[in-house]
């Protein structure tokens, strides 16, 4: 038993609910315990610096949540059985704290919600409105490739208008890369832990995903050229920037090693890029390290927003952008003309940056927050980057964890949508991007940070 430390949630609506939200808080983050004491109301008074009928107000409401009890010449006590009960409440009354979705925040700094429909309506109004309202090539139209190729090329060196293509998001680019260069039985190699994405298209291609091991700086090319040695590997699958889902970056070093296993071997790459744009020093693409041999994709839904639902992408060659082109056309015709235009637009009159900026520094503070909550656990993560790999203590399985924190109200996503063994290392992934506000997200991980230094349950109950 110890002695509760007070203290205030400073989003509470008046002081004496922000007393009491703060207990609640610390209840269910397990740093506070049934049984545990209370100060003496006068104390609590002197240490938040509020007069005393506050502080008597707040115990009372506390009182009345079934929180505390009292006992003239003992004091005030976190009641029995209170955790059981917050659960209960957190399930039926509180709408999930999803952490489970790896979305950009959307910074009101950014002006997205506003920026969005203003160049829609510009772009429909305008004299070429024409443009955006026909069928066009399923690679897109010239105007906007040679926009996204001058883009591309503020960080990706020799691009071209002609190897430039725009898709309907990220999936659907992966979807046709792998159409385009493997057949049914063709192996692609892939960190041991991979997007998920990749799997469904593997699974759907009926290809082979061969698993690499990796370590803080993603795929080891010693795992890669045994491989290869092993198997006739067809392709390599890599986010060598902020990668999904362990934030591992590759140095300059590790991406060379990478391309020369893949250049003794004939190996094609291909390089899944979301979150460059929001890194602040920008390590060289392996597009640049190997162009002949590389199919670069970026999405904009992780730097921007999946709203837009497009992706750029850099064939190895001319004739390669031709064939992706055809598999685009039988998948989806075309990208989106009008967001393609609206994109455009925001590249040209430098929106499209400053977006990135705005993303890139809310993604700052997102992680200053669950650097300080998560203090003492064991996570990889990414400054700029706005997911977080979570290792989880021994007691844990990472599927375990994850339905006992939906119980809480949290969701995230477990090791095994990643991995390809039960035998893994276990952790799980949490998205802090879509969490409304600073608020909403330090509660959720507040809530993690208690389940995290409980004991796993091994048995649920059976009503």
């Amino acid at each position: 038993m110890h002695l509760w430390k007070a203290r205030i949630e400073t989003d509470a609506k008046s002081k004496y609910l922000g007393i009491v939200e703060a207990l609640e808080a610390d209840i269910y983050s397990g740093y506070v315990k049934a049984g545990d004491r209370l100060p003496p109301q006068r104390a609590v008074a002197e240490s938040l610096n509020v007069d005393l009928t506050t502080v008597t107000r707040a115990f009372n409401e506390a009182r009345r949540r079934g929180l505390i009890d009292a006992t003239t010449g003992r004091g005030s006590y976190v009641r029995q059985h209170v955790e059981s009960k917050l659960i209960s409440h957190i399930s039926e009354s509180r709408p999930l704290l999803d952490l489970s979705m790896n979305n950009p925040p959307q910074p009101e700094s950014a002006g997205l919600q506003q920026h969005i429909p203003q160049g829609i309506a510009q772009l429909i109004s305008g004299a070429d409105r024409v443009l955006q309202m026909h069928y066009q090539d399923s690679a897109g139209n010239p105007h906007d490739r040679s926009a996204a190729s001058g883009w591309l090329n503020q960080t990706i060196t020799n691009v071209s208008a002609e190897r430039t293509l725009i898709t309907g998001g990220a999936q659907s680019a992966l979807y046709a890369i792998l159409h385009c260069m493997a057949k049914p039985g063709d192996i692609i190699a892939c960190g041991e832990f991979v997007y998920p994405g990749l799997k469904s298209a593997a699974e759907q291609l009926e290809l082979v995903l061969q698993p690499l091991a990796m370590d803080e700086e993603g795929v080891l090319p010693a795992s890669f050229e045994q491989a290869c040695r092993d198997h006739r590997i067809k392709a390599i699958y890599l986010v060598p920037t902020m990668d999904n889902p362990t934030t591992a970056t590759m140095s300059l070093t590790r991406r060379q090693q990478v391309v020369a296993v893949a250049n003794e071997y004939d190996i094609t790459i291909i390089e899944d890029d979301p979150y460059s744009p929001l890194q602040t020093e920008a390590v060289k693409a392996l597009v640049d390290l190997a162009a002949d041999r590389t199919w670069y994709v970026r999405t904009l839904s992780k730097c921007i927003t999946p709203a837009l639902r497009l992706a750029y992408v850099i064939a190895p060659s001319n004739s390669q952008a031709l064939g992706l082109a055809n598999v685009l056309r039988a998948i989806s015709v075309m990208a989106s003309p009008l967001m393609a235009a609206l994109v455009t637009r925001w590249i040209y009159d430098g929106r499209i940056n400053r977006f990135a900026e705005a993303i890139r520094e809310e993604n700052r503070l997102r992680q200053q927050i669950a650097s300080q909550l998560l203090a003492g656990m064991d996570f990889y993560s990414h400054q700029e980057g706005h997911h977080i790999w979570l290792q989880l203590p021994s007691c844990w399985q990472a599927q375990a964890f994850a339905e006992q924190a939906t119980v809480l109200g949290v969701s995230v996503v477990a090791c095994n949508s990643f991995g390809f063994t039960d035998n893994q290392r276990q952790a799980v992934r949490l998205s802090l991007g879509l969490s409304p506000d600073h608020a909403t997200l330090s509660q959720a991980l507040s809530i993690l940070r208690g389940l995290l230094i409980q004991p796993a349950t091994t048995s649920h109950h059976i009503i």
